[in-house]
């Protein structure tokens, strides 16, 4: 009885940390997005500081190509765009992954409460 008891509970605590090591993850994840999308956003504020025949350089590996101003300001704003759906995929499986680290942590509460039920029981008809 007892081994079944602690079979479940490292089943489950192993879950716990499963979900635990995925959610990390995602919070890094989140993070690297919200950097980008900063550093795009002061990228779209310099670009608007510009005139309109301001020049605007692309790296392009070792290279650096001429960009028109409009054609900047169109791929930085897609650039954004991307990462602003990424950002909100993320919070979806953060906000998910949360709710199901939850439930493993009340599962596991719930079976330390049987194991330690179960442990005065034996002591108590011993």
């Amino acid at each position: 009885m007892s081994d079944d008891f602690q079979r479940k509970l490292q089943n489950e605590l192993d879950s716990f940390k499963k979900v635990q090591k995925e959610l990390q993850k995602a919070i890094q994840t989140r993070q690297q997005l919200d950097g980008q999308l900063n550093e795009n956003e002061i990228v779209i504020q310099e670009l608007n500081l510009l005139p309109s025949d301001g020049k605007v350089f692309k790296s392009v590996g070792p290279v650096l190509i001429k960009t028109e101003l409009v054609e900047a300001k169109v791929n930085v704003k897609k650039r954004m765009d991307y990462i602003t759906k990424e950002l909100k995929r993320v919070d979806d499986l953060i906000a998910s992954l949360e709710k199901k680290q939850d439930a493993h942590r009340e599962s596991l509460q719930k079976l330390q409460h049987q194991f330690q039920q179960a442990q005065v029981k034996a002591a108590l008809h011993a």
